[in-house]
């Protein structure tokens, strides 16, 4: 079996060497710059539970070096998808299975939910050039349920958590997804199969919709987030606006916003990821994590005030650090992007 990942930060970096570890299928990668440098010197590389798992890899950033794959992992940030989409093509073959092991929603997300209508979600699919590259009937959902960094180009290093939720975009279960959900568990990792793939990547966005942009504007780990009173209750707020979008397309929580955030403390004094992009100066996941709520609030006509300030206070505090595309949103459309 032929599997590629496109994009080795610290999660694409994870799942590949552990797929690379089994000896059960090539595993190559498309990166670029000192990532791609670091692969073709020292192979896959991932720092876990005290060892270093190193593995040599295939690595170009040409996908027309590797040709069509079997399976397609893509792992990277949402600003990268347009890039990701223009180039992807030569590996993709009539069955190639495209992850996309992302944050937030999905290009895909609002394909065949006859409530958000026909067109592409602006704020992730701008002009629906992604959906136009990749084929829905490819794509197979995913959350990933893992903690991992990257210290330096080309290494990976797990924290915690080894979850990788699949299923496919329109619910059910079907074969591919099975067989994929084997490959990941011979990797290590704690794969399960999903009747309804929506419903978990909105669970997850639940938590991260406040806790990535609140910490990233306030510089705070998240217990000191959910110990402000007046902090956690503008949390809990932009989750009501939340599920209540959620329940309107198939993706109901189950639980009040307060559940969610007591699963979050449990956690402890930790940065989350969208606060650790903007210690290193990169680009920050907005349109994914907060943009495309809004706009699926939109289209459902629920109203967002929460998400709306939140949207634009972090979007702001991006655009004056370089973290964010510069662009004057439209009166329809406040999750407009940059050009």
């Amino acid at each position: 079996m032929k599997i590629c990942i496109f994009g080795v930060g610290a999660i694409g970096g994870f799942i590949g060497t552990r797929l690379a570890a089994t000896g059960r299928c090539s595993v190559s990668a498309v990166a670029r710059g000192r990532t791609l440098r670091a692969l073709q010197e020292h192979g896959w590389r991932l720092r876990q539970a005290g060892a270093l798992v190193r593995c040599p890899a295939t690595a170009t950033d040409d996908a027309r070096a590797l040709g069509p794959q079997d399976v397609v992992i893509i792992a990277v940030k949402g600003p990268a998808m347009p890039e990701v989409a223009a180039s992807i093509k030569p590996l993709l073959g009539r069955d190639t299975v495209v992850v996309p092991a992302m944050n937030g929603v999905p290009w895909w997300f609002a394909h065949d939910v006859p409530a958000l209508g026909s067109a592409p979600l602006e704020s992730v699919d701008p002009r629906g050039r992604i959906s136009a590259a990749i084929p829905f009937a490819n794509v197979v959902g995913c959350v990933v349920h893992v903690s991992a960094t990257a210290p330096e180009p080309g290494l990976a290093e797990h924290k915690t958590g080894l979850g990788l939720i699949v299923g496919e975009t329109n619910g059910g279960e079907s074969s591919r997804t099975w067989d994929l959900a084997l490959l990941l568990t011979y990797a290590g990792l704690e794969a399960t199969v999903s009747p309804n793939i929506r419903r978990d990547i909105w669970y997850k966005l639940w938590g991260n919709l406040t806790m990535n942009p609140v910490s990233a504007l306030t510089g705070a780990t998240i217990d000191r987030m959910l110990d402000d009173p007046l902090v956690r209750e503008f949390c809990a707020g932009a989750m009501r606006e939340a599920a209540e979008i959620g329940a309107r397309i198939g993706c109901l929580m189950g639980q009040t916003p307060d559940d969610r955030l007591k699963v979050t403390s449990r956690h402890g004094r930790f940065k989350s990821s969208m606060l650790q992009d903007v210690e290193a100066g990169r680009p920050l996941e907005i349109d994914a994590i907060v943009g495309a709520v809004k706009e699926i609030g939109e289209r459902l006509r629920v109203p967002t005030p929460h998400i709306d300030s939140l949207l634009g206070l972090v979007r702001l505090f991006a655009r004056t650090r370089g973290l964010y595309p510069e662009s004057v949103p439209t009166a329809s459309n406040g999750a407009s992007r940059g050009g």
